[in-house]
């Protein structure tokens, strides 16, 4: 049986829904992860992606890192059209907003991300995009 901790992709975002984020929600080295729910831009479908997080304030913040890809991954393609998003936190799910830190904002939002998850530093380093960093606030 596969750990709560080797999940990824499409089996974390079905253990996390089964388990109202009692298996998903704690990963690797110690990371918290939520699940966000956007609208496709094209299709206008449901999709959700299991997404290392921190709490920033009244907020939360994830980064679309896609392991440093130099395209972002399609669930911050799919905010940006449509910014009405869903977020699970273990079983609390509410409604939010999402928008793209600000410049004077990242850098704080950046480190600590960076140290929530180390690997983004080298992520960032992959890739000429810049990396941003979300701000998903509560609707």
């Amino acid at each position: 049986m596969t750990s709560a901790i080797d999940l990824h992709g499409p089996a974390h975002v079905a253990r996390y829904l089964e388990t109202d984020g009692a298996e998903g929600h704690d990963w690797r080295r110690g990371t918290t992860v939520l699940l966000l729910t956007t609208t496709g831009r094209r299709t206008g479908a449901e999709r959700v992606s299991a997404l290392i997080y921190r709490e920033w304030g009244d907020a939360f913040i994830v980064v679309a890192s896609k392991g440093g890809a130099d395209a972002p991954p399609a669930w911050f393609v799919n905010l940006t059209a449509h910014p009405e998003v869903g977020v699970q936190i273990r079983a609390e799910r509410f409604a939010a907003t999402a928008r793209v830190a600000t410049p004077e904002e990242k850098p704080a939002m950046w480190a600590a991300m960076v140290e929530a998850w180390p690997d983004y530093y080298a992520y960032q380093a992959r890739t000429d995009r810049e990396i941003p960093v979300v701000v998903l606030e509560r609707a």
